[in-house]
């Protein structure tokens, strides 16, 4: 595993960590984040799960999900830069967010690329589908 000679901090978002946000999405390719960008402001001001991880005080990565704070927490989005990554700040965004609603189960879904990580992580896996509003 990698060594890290800096401090991260986890807290809570803030408005002003959006364009931060917005450059990590950008750099992984999430092109419907990128494209949508008001939208994915907007559902960051919705989210009740909305953390970011910061390295002096620069936003490196970050979790945005919902949550029932009883049954479900759905993990909307975990992106590490890739510079920090391999140093378990996903593991312990992760382990934060359940931490704060201990109750519920995590649910998430995960590109071909991220499936190993998860399964590294032993989350177990399920199918589950995805429509769009202009797919009807």
């Amino acid at each position: 595993m990698k060594q890290l000679n800096v401090k991260i901090n986890i807290r809570e978002y803030v408005e002003d960590d959006f364009e931060s946000i917005h450059q990590l999405n950008i750099q992984e390719k999430w092109n419907n984040l990128v494209i949508k960008k008001e939208d994915t402001k907007n559902a960051w001001s919705q989210s009740n799960v909305a953390l970011v991880a910061c390295a002096n005080d620069h936003v490196i990565g970050y979790i945005r999900g919902i949550t029932d704070g009883f049954i479900s927490l759905f993990v909307c989005e975990l992106l590490i830069e890739k510079n920090y990554r391999g140093l378990r700040i996903g593991t312990d965004l992760l382990k934060y967010v359940h931490n704060l609603f201990p109750k519920t189960r995590i649910e998430l879904l995960t590109s071909s690329s991220s499936r190993t990580y998860y399964e590294d992580q032993d989350f177990r896996s399920f199918y589950g589908y995805r429509k769009t509003f202009e797919e009807w």
